[in-house]
């Protein structure tokens, strides 16, 4: 397979189409080497329109919400990041590129561990990786220009703002069963906020909300 090839393909075939049109973001995804996040078995579904296994509870997304998350969200190379889920760590390296640095949350040990691997492969040393329970709460004195959420959440509550800078913007499935909303919220003041459904989608669930009304961040 010529990866160089299936990358611009996937670009052109999958996210563009669907509305994945940031050229800077594009670029980054282009020049980030998808098939070696993914799982050696899915190798020749690297560049599917799938979301492909990782673990018997994680997948990683699919091409164009990849896409389409990243140009809703316009990252700078200013801003810090808070990814929840790191999965392979693909998104990751990729967000890596587009900001001054970023912070992913995995449940899973052995996957963030693999994925710092993979990371350190290419040299990106702008990550901090971390392994914890957001679906439980996350206490950090940092603050953030962006909050990527890379499972679907039931509900999202107020507490998960605290953490956002004016001016910053989240990314975040909404939703359960077949009624999910992909939707931009953008802090606007301090006490106000701007919420943009983008389209509706189907992820699974983050894990420790499968049965849970709210997600307390």
């Amino acid at each position: 397979m010529d990866t160089t090839q299936a990358r611009s393909n996937t670009i052109d075939q999958q996210i563009r189409p669907w509305g994945g049109l940031n050229y800077i973001a594009n670029n980054a995804l282009k020049d980030t080497p998808r098939e070696s996040f993914v799982p050696e078995k899915y190798q020749n579904l690297a560049f599917a329109d799938i979301e492909i296994p990782l673990s018997n509870k994680a997948k990683m997304l699919s091409p164009k919400i990849e896409g389409r998350l990243l140009d809703a969200l316009n990252i700078k190379k200013d801003e810090a990041v808070l990814e929840v889920g790191t999965g392979s760590g693909y998104l990751t390296a990729v967000v890596s590129k587009l900001c001054k640095s970023i912070t992913s949350i995995e449940i899973d040990e052995e996957l963030s561990h693999s994925a710092q691997e993979k990371l350190n492969a290419l040299n990106i040393d702008n990550v901090q990786l971390e392994v914890g329970d957001a679906s439980k709460g996350w206490n950090s004195n940092d603050f953030f220009d962006v909050v990527i959420v890379g499972a679907a959440v039931p509900k999202i509550t107020g507490r998960y703002f605290h953490l956002l800078n004016v001016g910053g913007r989240i990314f975040v499935v909404e939703g359960t069963g077949n009624a999910m909303q992909a939707k931009l919220i953008t802090r606007i003041s301090e006490h106000k906020w701007d919420t943009q459904s983008l389209f509706e989608t189907h992820l699974d669930t983050m894990q420790g909300l499968e049965a849970a009304e709210s997600f307390k961040f």
